[in-house]
């Protein structure tokens, strides 16, 4: 696969995300439509931000698994959450899923008035294979 995780000279550095994401040749792209803490009855698994986001990286892995794919194939997620949560109980979710030895995606983060009803985090993706 042709992509390179790049931290420019200059720029914060983080272990958590990338500032961007190349991807230097064709190659297959899936493009994840908003994923939020909902099992596959359509129920909101819970009331917290943890709950809800250990659902949305089991329905990401999914997704990416019916492509042969993994979760370490993602380049770029957009995290939507709603004001007034823990934003850090979902950065442990994605501490306890994401392989430290896979370079982060560059993420974008925006916090909402409200999602859906009982919704706290969103999270839509990008990933090259």
């Amino acid at each position: 696969m042709a992509v390179r995780h790049i931290n420019p000279e200059g720029l914060h550095r983080s272990p958590a995300f990338s500032q961007a994401v190349v991807v230097e040749q064709p190659t297959k792209t899936i493009y994840i439509g908003g994923q939020n803490g909902v099992d596959a009855e359509g129920e909101v698994v819970g009331p917290t931000v943890r709950e809800q986001s250990v659902q949305v990286f089991r329905n990401l892995a999914t997704i990416l698994e019916s492509e042969g794919a993994s979760l370490a194939n993602i380049v770029h997620w957009r995290i939507a959450t709603v004001e007034g949560n823990s934003f850090e109980e979902g950065v442990a979710a994605f501490q306890e899923v994401w392989n430290r030895e896979d370079p982060p995606p560059a993420i974008t983060v925006h916090v909402v008035s409200a999602l859906g009803p009982g919704v706290l985090v969103e999270i839509d993706a990008v990933a090259v294979v």
